[in-house]
């Protein structure tokens, strides 16, 4: 529904559309933090919505989750670390439910299951399959708003509760956008938007005004944490925009959406990513279907990939996954090493396409630090390079300065 004509059931305020506003953890981490969302959902409804609200667990309650089970056991059985970790969303839901009550609006919390959404069979890692939203349609045409718990869904083989993995419910929060026809996905943070690069590291760091999704891909698999990775191929794959803000501001944030011509004309680099999460492995004595496959099958994300003419193969992974890599390389009986003294600094830009030089510039930067690169990867709108971990934030500071991206032009480029 997204015309103006249809009007609100309680009065004459005219519909603009159907919205869903995600909350993460920091934006619902104590009581008079959901009252506040609570306010926020409220008040988007009286503006002539229609809303869905997706809900993160307070705070770190995942986090002491995880840790009382590996109290309890050393290897938690994964279907019942799923079921225990899917409380907190169900809580956050219930409660803000309770809040819009007192609000004078009606409201609905839901499970992951309740709310339709069906998932593979890998606990702990479940990608979503399909979304049947008829209960959540439903609830809206009731002129309800809508609270579903994030980060869950259902097995669509077993019926079991599965989880999404860490950032999950901003994949839940892309998906029920996507399946309900929603005019935009709003993910509410602790930041006010996507930055040139982490403010903590580059103080001078600037907010974007828009990213395209190829880019914003780029950023969340380098180890910008705004996003879930898979949140934004979804929202890609499925024509979703994405506008991330701020839950403490009405100020505009970062929209990801597809890509827009002029922005390749203003900006040539969008952002300086940095992560010191990974491990570098290098593998001999296998091939390399043998390996990915093995790696695939142990729900290892494998992110770099180079193969060596002397046969060797290097691959990085995420520190998360470090057990199941180990565990597959053991298994296949390969020799095999690993480094965790790296980080990773990467520089992207949709403008690479059109304008020489970003690489030369890249090498010239750090060679001028003193830094040299022991991995190199590229994309068409991304250059990677693993360095030491000392040299990650300084190699970050001085690209970021290099390609201008501390002035106004950084935000002009994404206008």
């Amino acid at each position: 529904m997204t015309t103006s004509e249809t009007h609100h059931l309680h009065g004459s305020v005219p519909r603009l559309g159907t919205v869903v506003m995600k909350f993460g953890g920091t934006s619902v981490g104590d009581p008079e933090k959901l009252k506040h969302v609570a306010e926020r959902l409220v008040a988007t409804c009286e503006a002539g919505n229609r809303v869905v609200g997706v809900l993160s667990a307070m705070g770190h309650t995942t986090d002491e989750l995880v840790e009382l089970a590996y109290k309890i056991s050393p290897t938690p059985d994964p279907r019942e670390l799923d079921m225990l970790l899917s409380v907190g969303e169900r809580i956050s839901c219930a409660l803000a439910a309770m809040a819009i009550h007192d609000l004078g609006h009606e409201a609905i919390s839901l499970t992951g299951s309740q709310a339709g959404i069906v998932t593979d069979t890998v606990h702990t890692k479940a990608k979503i399959v399909e979304v049947r939203a008829k209960r959540i349609h439903e609830a809206l045409d009731k002129d309800k708003i809508v609270l579903v718990a994030g980060f869950q869904g259902v097995s669509s083989d077993s019926l079991d509760v599965t989880t999404l993995g860490r950032g999950g419910s901003d994949t839940t929060a892309v998906a029920l956008a996507g399946a309900i026809g929603a005019e935009a996905c709003e993910i509410y943070t602790d930041v006010e938007g996507v930055f040139t690069a982490d403010p903590r590291v580059v103080p001078m760091a600037r907010k974007l005004h828009a990213v395209s999704y190829e880019e914003m891909l780029e950023m969340a698999a380098s180890g910008a944490k705004v996003l879930q990775l898979r949140s934004v191929e979804f929202a890609r794959n499925h024509g979703v925009m994405v506008h991330v803000r701020s839950s403490f501001s009405d100020a505009g944030g970062t929209w990801i959406r597809e890509e827009d011509e002029r922005m390749l004309e203003k900006a040539m680099i969008s952002g300086v990513t940095h992560t010191t999460e990974e491990n570098l492995y290098r593998v001999e004595g296998t091939t390399p279907s043998k390996l990915f496959s093995a790696l695939a099958e142990a729900q290892v994300n494998v992110d770099t990939i180079l193969i060596n003419g002397d046969g060797a193969i290097v691959y990085s992974a995420p520190l998360e996954d470090h057990q199941a890599s180990e565990k597959t390389l053991n298994a296949l009986g390969i020799s095999w090493t690993s480094r965790d003294d790296l980080g990773k600094v990467s520089v992207i830009g949709a403008g690479m396409k059109s304008h020489p030089g970003i690489a030369a510039k890249t090498f010239e930067v750090l060679g001028e630090l003193g830094i040299e690169p022991e991995v190199v990867s590229t994309s068409p709108i991304k250059i990677a390079c693993h360095i030491a971990k000392k040299d990650v934030e300084r190699a970050v500071k001085a690209l970021h300065s290099a390609f201008g991206l501390d002035t106004d032009l950084a935000e002009r480029g994404h206008e």
